[in-house]
């Protein structure tokens, strides 16, 4: 693994999740789960870009690599504003 790489899954490693509840299905089984978590990655997929195409493994890294990518962005943007509030 490269540096860059290993420093960017640290900082995405430092990144808070809130737990989600699970859901509960029946007893039998017959939740449709297979059909439901298809349309959700190709739900993913046309989300991230570069997403098209890639089989589920590769597209949870770019998706994981692109939420540390939007989070990095409003880090940035974040100070920006308040460099130019303390300006004002």
């Amino acid at each position: 693994m490269k540096h860059t790489e290993s420093r960017r899954y640290k900082e995405f490693s430092k990144v808070k999740w809130s737990r989600r509840r699970r859901r509960t299905y029946s007893s039998d089984g017959g939740d449709g789960g297979g059909r439901s978590v298809r349309m959700k990655v190709k739900k993913l997929q046309k989300l991230i870009p570069g997403g098209k195409g890639l089989q589920p493994d590769p597209l949870f890294l770019r998706t994981a690599d692109y939420i540390l990518h939007l989070r990095l962005q409003v880090n940035v943007l974040q100070a920006l504003s308040k460099i130019y509030q303390s300006a004002i």
